[in-house]
């Protein structure tokens, strides 16, 4: 029989990604994507808990499931979680076989997953054959893939992905009150983000000082974010001028996305505010690798001002050529 459904209509869908917030984001649009070709379909995202600020962001998205919360419950109680939701379709976006176990447990009719896992043998019903590492298609079109039973014939063109993010909206705050008084609202706002939290090559730090100070030379307010472990890594390079702040540790996930919509541009390698910041609308300037599968053509962030800096001279494509960047180049285009 076969596990092809071609209608959503009616349908709870889980959408499995329980990874970093560049991903998450980047997956965004297949939620939109289902929202507006099945309107009636309920959507639940099934994500790591420090994520959950971005997907409260995402209006198309109906419930968030913690992992972390689920994953501390006992076996049963997990499975009878699932199960009283009343799934129809798992999507594995992220694979897991943890995950994928609980939803063939949980008894989901139709259970979405690669078939280059192997554990996706025995808990998927419906495997999807696609290559994500060789690919020349871009990690939000790459998602696509797992919707074509719903639809998809071909996967949709940036342009396209780039649409389905319209609805993202700034959660509701203000700034934290060590900002209050030193936010400049009549001047330029630049947000230096150093750190990926290992999930990127990064460019020097004594690099991202004097583009600091560059800015800082041309009347701009600069702002250094990261976490906490970041900013004890970074903050011995941030300028010492009354224009250089340094938030790092300072502000939750949530004012991070609400400062971030605030500002003026942002400059950053493969990392969660690079993405934020490309769906928000702001100069989004990105510092990559040329390197396979790491280069931008597969992560660079989605939307209408972005800004992708690889080096030029490279003749091979190497991963530490992102440090030759020069610093002259980002300024340029931070404008």
């Amino acid at each position: 029989m076969s596990k092809h459904i071609d209608d959503l209509t009616g349908k709870t869908v889980l959408i499995s990604r329980t990874d970093s917030i560049g991903d998450v984001v980047l997956t965004l649009p297949v939620c939109a994507w289902i929202k507006q070709q099945y309107p009636t379909a309920k959507i639940i995202f099934l994500g790591e808990t420090y994520t959950r600020p971005v997907l409260e962001c995402m209006p198309e998205i109906d419930e968030i499931i913690e992992w972390s919360v689920l994953e501390q419950m006992p076996a049963s109680n997990r499975v009878e979680e699932l199960r009283s939701r009343k799934i129809d379709v798992c999507i594995h976006i992220f694979p897991r076989k943890e995950i994928a176990t609980l939803a063939r447990k949980a008894r989901i009719p139709l259970r979405i997953g690669t078939s280059h896992r192997s554990f996706h043998l025995l808990t998927c019903n419906l495997k999807l054959s696609f290559s994500r590492k060789n690919s020349d298609y871009h990690e939000s079109q790459l998602n696509f893939e797992l919707l074509k039973p719903f639809g998809i014939v071909q996967l949709p063109s940036m342009e396209e992905v780039t649409s389905l993010l319209k609805s993202f909206r700034v959660p509701e705050g203000t700034f934290p009150e060590f900002l209050q008084q030193r936010v400049q609202p009549k001047t330029k706002k630049v947000i230096l983000h150093p750190g990926s939290r290992g999930s990127a090559v990064e460019w020097p730090l004594d690099k991202y000082a004097r583009t600091a100070q560059a800015l800082l030379e041309k009347g701009y307010q600069v702002f250094f974010t990261g976490s906490e472990k970041e900013g004890i890594y970074f903050r011995s390079f941030v300028p010492a001028h009354p224009n250089c702040i340094d938030t790092s540790g300072k502000l939750t996930l949530h004012e991070l996305i609400y400062f971030i919509s605030k500002c003026d541009a942002l400059v950053a390698c493969s990392t969660g505010p690079l993405h934020l910041a490309g769906i928000l609308g702001l100069r989004t300037v990105g510092l990559y690798s040329p390197k396979r599968p790491i280069h931008p053509g597969r992560w660079q962030p989605i939307g209408k001002d972005i800004h992708i800096l690889v080096d030029a001279d490279s003749k091979q494509k190497e991963v530490n050529y992102i440090q030759q960047i020069e610093v002259s180049r980002v300024i340029e285009v931070v404008g």
